[in-house]
């Protein structure tokens, strides 16, 4: 584990001075001082160690989050997690990786929304595809929000977008299954 939080940090750390799609994995091993067969024990290539960091540190953050009373705090980890990996998230947008960072959000937010609708009264009453289907609606909402905000350079606050992203969710998950049973 010492091995693979080192790589991470190399990567993050070098992200902040260069592109992703810039960055080799000989770059990452010097700065650890390891070699290349260790980064290849661990990684299959940037991508993977990339893949890692974002599973690792943001998805383990919201488990204790992925209910309806407790969703938009999950929210505001994911935002926290983003802005305070600024360099990291804006460079992954701007490379090459860019599904990497959609696979990201979007794997986060589906165990985020999935724990709230399983959550409401009458949802063990939709069928299994009515339940992915809402679900996967309000992640890719979700998720476009937080490109647009990737992109523009998070100017908005995380306060603000969770805001309006509650607003526009609050009460919307049950009004759904009710006309969904």
């Amino acid at each position: 584990m010492y091995t693979k939080q080192a790589l991470a940090n190399a990567l993050k750390d070098t992200l902040s001075i260069k592109p992703l799609d810039k960055i080799t994995v000989k770059e990452l091993v010097q700065v650890c001082n390891l070699n290349r067969q260790t980064f290849y024990y661990h990684f299959q290539d940037i991508y993977a160690l990339l893949a890692w960091i974002y599973k690792t540190e943001a998805i383990g953050a919201i488990k204790d989050c992925r209910s309806y009373k407790t969703w938009k705090q999950g929210a505001t980890i994911i935002l926290n997690y983003v802005e305070d990996n600024k360099s990291l998230c804006i460079n992954t947008y701007r490379s090459l990786a860019k599904d990497h960072l959609e696979w990201f959000l979007n794997q986060v937010l589906y165990d985020l929304f999935a724990g709230v609708i399983n959550e409401i009264e009458n949802a063990e009453k939709l069928s299994v595809a009515d339940k992915h289907f809402i679900i996967q609606f309000y992640v890719h909402a979700f998720t476009g929000v937080l490109i647009d905000w990737i992109k523009d350079d998070m100017n908005l606050s995380v306060e603000k977008i969770v805001d309006y992203i509650g607003l526009l969710m609050e009460g919307q998950f049950a009004v759904l299954i009710e006309k969904l049973k």
